[in-house]
Formats: C-alpha cells, sequence, structure tokens
C-alpha cells in the first residue's frame, strides 16, 4: 500500500503540475522510496543480492529527490515533473499486473510460449508449458486448484507468486519455471511511463512507444530462449557453486539487459530529445545549486 499511495501521489502532482501542493510530491517520493526499501528486504530474503542493492539504493535517493522537489526553482520542475510521472505510470501498472492473478498467469503464458516456439524454431529443441502454480501461505496449488479470487488477491507466499514449469515434449521437466520477472514487463512499463510524460505531440510518443515496447519483447524472447538452451547444453558447467542458468540468469542476462536498455535510452534521445534534457537536468544539476540560485 505505500507504494501504490506514493505513486498515485506522484501520479496526482503530475496531473496537477502547474499547481503547487504544499508537500505532496516529497510525500509522494519518501512513500515511494518505503516501498522499494521494504522490496529489498525481500529480495535479501531470497539472496539476490543485486536487486537488494538497487531497491536499497532508492530509499536514500527518495529522500535526495523530496529535498530536491522543496528546493527546485521554475527551470527545473520541468523535469522534476516528468520523473514522477515517469515513476507513477510505470510503478502503478506494474502493480496493477502484479496483484491481479489473472493478468500475471497470462503474461507468464504469453511470453513463455513464444520463448518456447522461438527456442523450437533456433535449435529444434521442442518446449511446453506445464502445470502453473500458485505459492500460497498453506503451499504450492495447482492454477485450476487455486480457490483465490482471480482478480485481485495478495494472498501470496515467496518471490515469485505464479510459476509456470517447462517441459520437455516427452513431458520430461527441465527444471526451469516461467514467472512474471521474466516477462520484461518492467523494462517495458518503464518506457510506457518515461515516453508518455513527454510533453509532446501523441504521434511522436506512439511512434516511440511502437518502437521501445516490441523491441524489448523480442529482446526477452531471445534472452529466455538463450537461458533455456544453455541450461539444456551445458549441463554439468558450474561457477561458484552457481550453474550455468542460475550464473547467466542472476548476472549475465542482466548485465546484458542493462546494456540493452541504455542503447534503447540512447535511440530514445533521437528520436524524443525532450528526454535527454530532462535527463541532463536531473543528472546534472544538485539540490544545494538550486537552493543558492533563488
Amino acid at each position: 500500500m505505500l507504494g501504490v499511495i506514493g505513486m498515485l501521489i506522484l501520479g496526482l502532482t503530475w496531473v496537477e503540475r502547474w499547481r503547487n501542493i504544499p508537500f505532496s510530491k516529497e510525500l509522494g517520493w519518501i512513500l515511494t522510496g518505503s516501498f522499494f526499501l521494504g522490496q529489498s528486504f525481500n529480495y535479501q530474503s531470497h539472496n539476490d543480492i543485486v536487486l537488494t542493492v538497487i531497491c536499497a539504493l532508492v530509499f536514500p535517493l527518495s529522500f535526495a529527490v523530496a529535498r530536491w522537489e522543496y528546493q527546485a526553482n521554475p527551470s527545473h520542475r520541468s523535469a522534476l515533473a516528468w520523473a514522477r510521472g515517469t515513476v507513477a505510470f510505470a510503478g502503478l501498472p506494474y502493480l496493477f499486473i502484479m496483484y491481479i492473478p489473472w493478468l500475471s498467469v497470462l503474461a507468464i503464458w504469453f511470453v513463455a510460449s513464444q520463448s518456447a516456439l522461438f527456442l523450437s524454431f533456433a535449435t529444434g529443441i521442442n518446449i511446453e508449458l506445464g502445470t502453473t502454480y500458485v505459492n500460497t501461505p498453506q503451499g504450492r496449488i495447482p492454477w485450476e486448484e487455486w480457490t483465490g479470487n482471480r482478480w485481485f488477491s495478495m494472498d501470496f507466499a515467496g518471490e515469485y507468486p505464479f510459476q509456470t514449469e517447462l517441459l520437455l515434449n516427452d513431458g520430461t521437466m527441465i527444471g526451469i519455471n516461467f514467472v512474471l520477472a521474466c516477462t520484461a514487463l518492467q523494462s517495458m512499463v518503464l518506457f510506457v511511463g518515461a515516453i508518455s510524460c513527454l510533453e509532446l505531440n501523441w504521434k511522436v510518443r506512439i511512434r516511440a512507444l511502437l518502437l521501445t515496447v516490441p523491441l524489448i519483447h523480442l529482446l526477452n524472447v531471445f534472452r529466455n530462449a538463450g537461458l533455456i538452451w544453455m541450461h539444456l547444453t551445458y549441463t554439468t558447467w558450474s561457477f561458484q557453486g552457481l550453474s550455468v542458468f542460475e550464473f547467466g540468469h542472476s548476472y549475465v542476462a542482466r548485465f546484458v539487459s542493462l546494456f540493452a536498455m541504455f542503447f534503447m535510452a540512447l535511440l530514445m534521445f533521437e528520436i524524443v530529445p525532450e528526454m535527454h534534457r530532462h535527463i541532463l537536468t536531473l543528472t546534472r544539476v544538485q539540490p544545494k545549486e538550486q537552493k543558492n540560485t533563488q
């Protein structure tokens, strides 16, 4: 609820960006940062060092941005308003999908089936979708037998509430389950939020979205198929106790994904220069400098 309330406040202050509602922007940032702090403890309990560090760093950053909002002079308010809109309209849709079981499961099935199809086309290895499980406090239950609310639910356990098994065409389990994080929805909604909140003609925004979202999806399908292929091919490979899938998924794939996101951001700077200007403003200007210019 901290995340939802914080992002709703940020979204509202973006919609009413020409009005100055005292302390609302600052509260929105702090509540959103508190949500990410809670997420860091969740990732720590699952030994995910990368996401633990990233989410933990968001908390002090949210206080810094809140202070920045309080001290910002008019020349910087446009970039800060864009940042608020980006966080709100990227984060809220993802939380919306995360807590509506039908949307989560449909997203998993959609991307998993396309990843399996691409793997079959590229390598001849036929992969099928097996049982989808729901992780509840009472244990793991097949999706068909789960009696919980499929339109809104928070009654989950574990890091990944929904998991779909991947099987060979003879029914053999390959040891990989497909989860919501494998759909690249986080990356897609980030670009949707960043592009939608720009003060641009709607045709330019739609053109930018049509370029980024399908490309992210295709790259993610390629990534998923590659990880499955490595898992099935290099069965004895290990590094520091990590299998080839665990090492590739936790480190290599994330590094490659960040590089791809950076490359796409550079591409967006050419198509929508306003995004570039906002990012330069947010990265170059320090709060102390703003205070001195008032």
